[in-house]
């Protein structure tokens, strides 16, 4: 049985006035639904990883500024556009990796700055509108990816993620929990390793929590494990998320995901990104390109330990990601299909097929 159906991660309240979201940093432990009403609110939540996952901060970033929207009083537009900008540019600095934050507030400026002949109380209207399509849009995204990263798994396989990728991230099935949700719903079975994921353990209290809940097989091993557990046959293929995937294939995921596409190289697996094309950035070349988010040392020293498990004057570095060459990726797995190298090429070609919105 799926405990996960009934979980929803992210939505408005039933007013309409606040964002309502799932409080991941709580998680496994306790199920706890946080409403978010002002910029700080939603800024202090997506900074600290309260809603996390590049599509559900998305999600997350185009509610609230609906919610934000309707707090402004004025029915003259300059008024009301410099307000809601300031607010805007406000939250996209909350995390300055996960490119679908400043995607999908992009995408609500652009139905404010297309509507501008239009009432202020008509522009809200939209934005209610295009936040609820970016969340119905990320639900039959998460399906297709799910699909398309089905064909490549067979019955039975051994699977190895890092961090968290799942319905908790997304609105449903997630992206590189996805094939795995969508396989049990069909009644395959997989083996999964789950790396903990340090040093805010997404793999641990997320992602266990999402495969033991929807009834998969799934074993919790420390970071630096993966080796040994590749080693012994048992990894069949790597799935990983993303935060923001560059023109040329360079891959940004939580910090440690390039070690397990190293180690997947050495052992001859498959090493798969899964995400929506939200998470490409045509605008970035490489991943030399891409800003790497250095979060609190305090997250190493102290963080889930009742002591400090170093001295206070040790240096930390803590970076939030870390970027996965293209040469190590076997494909990346979109909503439209399976990106295999070369990756600039085929990437150009897929938005040439599919344009962006």
């Amino acid at each position: 049985m799926n405990e996960l159906e009934n979980v929803r991660n992210v939505r408005l309240n039933e007013a309409g006035d606040k964002v309502l979201i799932l409080d991941q940093e709580k998680l496994p432990n306790v199920e706890e639904y946080l409403e978010l009403g002002n910029a700080e609110e939603l800024y202090d939540a997506i900074f600290r990883l309260k809603v996390r996952g590049a599509p559900a901060i998305g999600i997350c970033a185009g509610y609230g500024m609906y919610v934000l929207a309707k707090q402004i009083e004025t029915e003259d537009f300059d008024t009301f556009y410099k307000e809601w900008k300031e607010k805007k540019d406000y939250l996209d600095s909350s995390r300055p990796t996960a490119v679908n934050l400043s995607w999908a507030l992009n995408r609500m400026e652009k139905v404010v700055l297309n509507h501008r002949e239009q009432s202020v109380a008509e522009i809200k209207e939209l934005l209610l509108a295009e936040s609820r399509m970016i969340q119905a849009e990320d639900v039959q995204m998460c399906k297709a990816i799910s699909e398309h990263g089905l064909s490549l798994l067979k019955d039975g396989d051994g699977v190895l993620t890092h961090c968290n990728a799942g319905p908790l991230a997304t609105s449903k099935y997630g992206t590189a929990l996805g094939p795995l949700m969508l396989g049990k719903e069909r009644g395959m079975e997989f083996h999964v390793f789950a790396d903990e994921t340090r040093p805010l353990l997404q793999g641990a209290r997320l992602t266990a929590y999402e495969l033991q809940k929807a009834g998969v097989d799934v074993t919790l091993i420390c970071d630096n494990m993966a080796g040994l557990v590749m080693k012994n046959g048992w990894v069949d293929a790597c799935l990983v998320g993303c935060d923001r995937i560059a023109a040329n294939g360079d891959a940004a995921n939580k910090i440690g995901t390039s070690v397990v596409a190293v180690l997947a190289k050495y052992y001859h697996i498959p090493f798969y990104v899964l995400g929506p094309t939200s998470t490409i950035d045509m605008h970035c070349p490489t991943g030399e390109d891409i800003t790497i988010e250095l979060r609190d040392p305090e997250e190493i020293r102290s963080r889930f330990y009742e002591e400090p498990q170093a001295l206070a004057e040790v240096k930390c570095y803590n970076p939030a990601f870390d970027v996965t060459p293209h040469e190590l990726i076997t494909g990346i797995v979109t909503e439209h299909g399976v990106i295999r190298a070369p990756f600039q090429e085929n990437i150009a070609k897929m938005f040439q097929e599919h344009p962006a919105k």
